[in-house]
C-alpha cells in the first residue's frame, strides 16, 4: 500500500482517495473504513437521557413515532431532534432508503425479503427487527437494492 500526503491552496478540505485496479474485497474495506471513522455521527438521546454521536453504521431503522422520530440502533433505541426528511437527506446516499411515510431502514442491515404477501414486502433485519415497504415504496427499494447489488458486485 503506498500513502502519499499532497499539501496544496487548490484543496478547501481534505480529500481521500482509495485507487487501484481491482475494487476487490481489501477496496472495499478500506473505504467501509475511512466511511466508519470520518462520517459524520447523528446527534441522539438514549433511553437513559444522555447526548451521544451515534455512527450511522449502528443505525438499523429511522422511524417516527407520534410526534418523535425515533432511531433503532444496534444497542438501544434513541431520540432525535430532526424530523425525519431531515435525516432522510442526511442518510439517503448512505445506504438508506424510506420504506414508509413514517420509516427509513438500512440496506446493509436487511437480512431478507418476504415477497409472499400480495403487493407488499416484509423486510426482516439482521436483529430480528421485522417491517414492511409501503406500496407506494416498493419501486424504491427494488431500485436501491439493485443499485447496491450492483456497487457489492464491482
Amino acid at each position: 500500500m503506498i500513502i502519499k500526503t499532497r499539501i496544496d491552496d487548490q484543496f478547501k478540505e481534505i480529500e481521500l482517495h482509495v485507487c487501484n485496479n481491482t475494487a476487490d474485497q481489501r477496496v472495499k474495506e478500506i473505504v467501509s473504513d475511512l466511511h466508519a471513522m470520518y462520517d459524520k455521527g447523528i446527534s441522539c438521546t438514549d433511553s437513559r437521557g444522555n447526548k451521544l454521536l451515534l455512527n450511522v453504521n449502528e443505525i438499523i431503522s429511522v422511524y417516527a413515532e407520534g410526534q418523535k422520530v425515533m432511531i433503532l440502533g444496534i444497542a438501544d433505541t434513541y431520540t432525535v431532534s430532526q424530523k425525519l426528511y431531515e435525516l432522510e437527506e442526511v442518510l439517503g446516499d448512505r445506504h438508506f432508503v424510506r420504506i414508509s411515510k413514517s420509516e427509513l431502514v438500512s440496506i446493509k442491515k436487511i437480512q431478507s425479503l418476504d415477497l409472499s404477501l400480495t403487493g407488499t414486502i416484509k423486510i426482516k433485519m439482521k436483529n430480528g427487527y421485522e417491517t414492511f415497504v409501503s406500496r407506494r415504496n416498493v419501486a424504491k427499494i427494488k431500485e436501491k437494492l439493485l443499485a447496491e447489488r450492483s456497487v457489492n458486485r464491482a
